[in-house]
């Protein structure tokens, strides 16, 4: 009896693995089924998004030629808010339809390595001239001069772009500065600006302890990189010296709170 039950157990068990094996084997075909499924929804997707940028990139160079006063004056109403609209979405740019498609609400997002930053929003009168009514942009931007250096009435979209590159490099420097005071405890912050386009930093050369003052000067407001570095130090010598001359290409080539970390492998500063 015994050799009968062990007989019947082995056989109960080896049904069991056998069902198992079945059941794990169509659950795994029901996975590749699936996944085959989402590879060719994401395809059809992929081609979908194409066909958009594509229409969007031909759309966006007929309207970028085009006078924006000749559109309001011969357009049908609602084809030159059409146009508007595409137009600028097409850039990347945010926006919501305002009074009837009269105005509209455009936003320019900042981020910075990836980093989301802040948003500003500028509300744009269309009719019965295109111009700026409302708006969250910091005063030391120079908005109405960008406006008409770049002749918002005739370029919207140039406008926009170039407001968006000042923005930009304005959140840049700023994020820079945040940066460097989080993670060069070792670095001093004497003197920065609310543009953050002047910025002076006091490092410490670690044999010495000779303290070095820097002046980052960032004269291209469209850029996060300075223009020129001017160092002063109680050591007359050490501003000429090789290793600082290598040390000023490198925070004019380099964003700042990167420039210092490898300032300190190199052992420049503490």
């Amino acid at each position: 009896m015994c050799a009968l039950s062990e007989g019947v157990l082995s056989h109960l068990s080896l049904l069991e693995v056998q069902a198992r094996s079945r059941k794990s084997r169509l659950q795994q075909q029901s996975r590749v089924m699936e996944l085959k499924a989402k590879v060719e929804a994401l395809k059809t997707q992929r081609e979908q998004l194409k066909a958009q940028i594509q229409t969007h990139q031909v759309w966006g160079l007929m309207v970028a030629e085009c006078d924006f006063r000749s559109l309001l004056a011969c357009c049908n109403p609602l084809f030159f808010p059409a146009l508007f609209y595409l137009l600028i979405s097409s850039g990347g740019y945010d926006i919501i339809k305002t009074r009837k498609g009269k105005g509209a609400c455009v936003s320019i997002a900042t981020a910075y390595e990836d980093v989301f930053l802040d948003t500003f929003n500028l509300e744009i009168d269309l009719k019965p001239t295109v111009k700026i009514n409302r708006h969250n942009i910091p005063p030391f931007i120079p908005l109405n001069n960008l406006a008409e250096q770049n002749n918002m009435q005739t370029d919207l979209r140039v406008f926009l772009d170039t407001l968006s590159q000042h923005l930009n490099a304005f959140a840049g420097r700023k994020q820079q500065l945040k940066l460097v005071k989080e993670k060069h405890k070792s670095v001093e912050v004497m003197e920065s600006n609310v543009l953050c386009s002047l910025l002076v930093l006091l490092f410490t050369v670690p044999r010495e302890k000779t303290a070095v003052l820097c002046t980052l000067d960032y004269t291209d407001h469209t850029r996060c990189l300075p223009t020129r570095v001017h160092l002063e130090s109680e050591d007359k010598q050490l501003p000429d010296s090789p290793q600082w001359e290598k040390n000023c290409s490198l925070l004019m080539e380099t964003p700042v709170h990167k420039a210092l970390i490898t300032m300190k492998k190199m052992g420049s500063i503490v």
